[in-house]
């Protein structure tokens, strides 16, 4: 039987809350690698990665592979009852690949906003501290902690408080928008002395790139002070790597573009190429503070998650994904560079590390006047003409770029192409 993507979306209408949004009235029928293919037959050229969770592309054989053979053999024990090899190995692997040379465990849960949650209980269990300072802009999820740490106000806090006490937000260094490194670090020793004493404080936690705060790369400087102030007062340097992490950026994880060694990470999105298990990895005396039963969730670890991510971690290092994820970012911001030049009024700024890519739309070529009409306005025309494309940034006028690390350059070119018509055509 035929099924229109209007029927699913007025069934989608009546049976689901309209919290849970839906940015495209898309329904997929199947994806291969960067494309996805609807209902109704109709391709799209996706660089949004399910919001950089499938960067080794959708359905990677080697990965469908593995859950295939997982799923055959059982698909839930709990892993905080009968547990198995492969969260072992996982560990092990994760433990391996984190930033720095201080010895590392590692524990599982489903959600980021499970890890950055665990993030903080384990830095209050270790330290005895209560407080938690946070960045503006920043994002760290949906639930109550996480929004309270999250510094983006719509859609994800409005009308849902109160937050949690002791969280605390300084400004994010953003050179575009006049922030400069020592303007935040001022910031960030003002609460110390106005808000906050360092010994009160558990934990500072960053997004080495803010996501949806509109993909903003924290200068390396800034990171490298973060780290000495945390030394300083005995804080827990925590490092969101939920969007940045697992090749995305040219590195397995954006911290290490800084030298800095975080006390905790946080691990998800592109983890398992799509199949829900998220991590926290951190220096082993700290991971071992909370008591056994402290830590965990009934799903956390699942063997399916495992096994993706098993195979995730392997096409990483076999398609050399990295080195990949640098050359999609040239490509590309190189198109978008040509784009702002011939409309220098509407692109205010073109960025990327590796292939976290953004396009920032403003008025007049003023960075203080946003342009969240036309960033809404080509997204939807870019997938009425077959690309999908995400928005992000605390004014709504980011265009954000994620492609699979795996697509073709033909793909980018063919994407980019389409970007070009509809942005010239709203232009």
């Amino acid at each position: 039987m035929f099924m229109s993507n209007q029927t699913l979306h007025e069934r989608r209408a009546a049976a689901m809350a309209q919290g849970q949004g839906a940015l495209h009235p898309v329904y997929v029928d199947k994806a291969r690698n960067a494309e996805i293919w609807d209902v109704e037959g109709k391709r799209f050229i996706d660089l949004g990665a399910g919001i950089a969770v499938t960067n080794t592309g959708h359905n990677h054989p080697k990965v469908q592979a593995a859950v295939q053979g997982q799923v055959e053999r059982f698909s839930h024990t709990c892993l905080m009852v009968t547990p198995y090899e492969s969260a072992v190995e996982l560990a092990e692997k994760l433990t391996e690949i984190a930033p720095g040379s201080t010895p590392k465990k590692a524990m599982f849960v489903t959600t980021g906003a499970e890890a950055v949650e665990n993030c903080v209980k384990i830095a209050r269990s270790y330290t005895g501290r209560s407080g938690v300072i946070a960045f503006k802009g920043g994002f760290h999820g949906r639930t109550n902690l996480t929004m309270g740490l999250t510094g983006k106000v719509k859609p994800y806090k409005a009308g849902f408080g109160p937050f949690p006490a002791e969280i605390f937000h300084a400004p994010y260094p953003n050179a575009y928008h006049g922030v400069s490194v020592e303007e935040s670090l001022a910031a960030l020793d003002d609460l110390f002395l106005c808000d906050i004493e360092p010994s009160r404080v558990a934990a500072i936690i960053i997004e080495p790139v803010q996501g949806e705060g509109g993909f903003y790369p924290a200068p390396a400087e800034f990171m490298q002070a973060l780290r000495k102030r945390c030394d300083e007062h005995g804080i827990l340097l925590i490092a969101d790597e939920i969007q940045t992490g697992f090749a995305r950026t040219g590195r397995m994880f954006a911290t290490e573009y800084s030298g800095v060694e975080p006390d905790l990470m946080t691990m998800a999105k592109g983890i398992a190429g799509g199949f829900p298990i998220a991590a926290v990895v951190g220096k082993a005396e700290i991971m071992d503070q909370p008591a056994p039963g402290g830590l965990g969730g009934t799903y956390g670890g699942s063997p399916i998650g495992c096994a993706a991510a098993l195979a995730v971690l392997d096409v990483i290092e076999e398609e050399k994904l990295c080195e990949r994820a640098l050359e999609i970012g040239q490509r590309m911001v190189g198109r978008l560079q040509q784009l702002q030049a011939r409309f220098p009024a509407r692109i205010g700024d073109v960025r990327n590390l590796g292939s976290m890519i953004a396009m920032e739309l403003v008025v007049d070529g003023d960075v203080n006047k946003p342009d969240p009409e036309l960033t809404k306005a080509l997204i939807t025309e870019a997938a009425s003409q077959g690309l999908i494309l995400l928005s992000c940034g605390i004014r709504g006028n980011v265009v954000r770029f994620l492609p699979a690390l795996t697509i073709s350059d033909d793909l980018i070119d063919e994407g980019m192409d389409i970007l070009d018509r509809c942005f010239s055509a709203l232009s």
